[in-house]
């Protein structure tokens, strides 16, 4: 009985440490959390799937379709894999430039960035890799492109900080004031 007893303090001690981690750490968990669940999904359906293959989750509404991208968003600019990880990179040195300023205004202006930023980190990963991008939730309902866990990531980023450009306008000034220091 006592060892199930210290068996369960040293659970609940492993279970305190990593929620302590998280909260502290929290920016770091989801950058590195958003980065890893994008790698991990796209090697799932890169080393199980053939291209072009569809697996229907619920039929004609979700399936998981493994499509090699080559371009941007919705396959626009196909081929042109040294501008976009040119951009990406731009994007990730002007985060890591400014993230101590933006992340003192709004906390949703601080994580949708570190969406943003993960997302994009993702995809330049694939870039550089491959030379594609691996898409693979295919939301059939919506007659909507194949995504990624990155684009999801980045439409989440760019729609929070679009939320507070024009919602919250003392946010937003004080965004504005931010891009103009130095």
């Amino acid at each position: 009985m006592k060892s199930v007893i210290k068996f369960l303090k040293n659970v609940l001690l492993v279970i305190e440490l990593a929620i302590y981690i998280a909260y502290v750490h929290l920016e770091k968990v989801l950058f590195v959390g958003i980065i890893a669940l994008d790698q991990y999904t796209k090697a799932q359906v890169e080393n199980t799937m053939f291209p072009g293959e569809t697996i229907p989750i619920i039929q004609d509404i979700f399936h998981i379709t493994y499509v090699q991208n080559p371009g941007a968003a919705f396959g626009i600019f196909p081929y042109q894999q040294n501008i976009f990880i040119g951009l990406g990179s731009l994007m990730l040195i002007f985060a890591a430039i400014y993230y101590s300023r933006l992340k003192k205004i709004n906390p949703i202006i601080k994580y949708g960035g570190i969406c943003a930023a993960a997302g994009a980190l993702g995809n330049m990963i694939d870039r550089i890799r491959t030379g594609i991008v691996i898409d693979l939730f295919d939301m059939r309902i919506f007659n909507f492109p194949v995504f990624n866990v990155a684009d999801i990531a980045i439409v989440i980023g760019m729609f929070s900080l679009m939320y507070v450009v024009i919602f919250k306008s003392e946010d937003a000034e004080n965004f504005k004031e931010v891009r103009q220091l130095e």
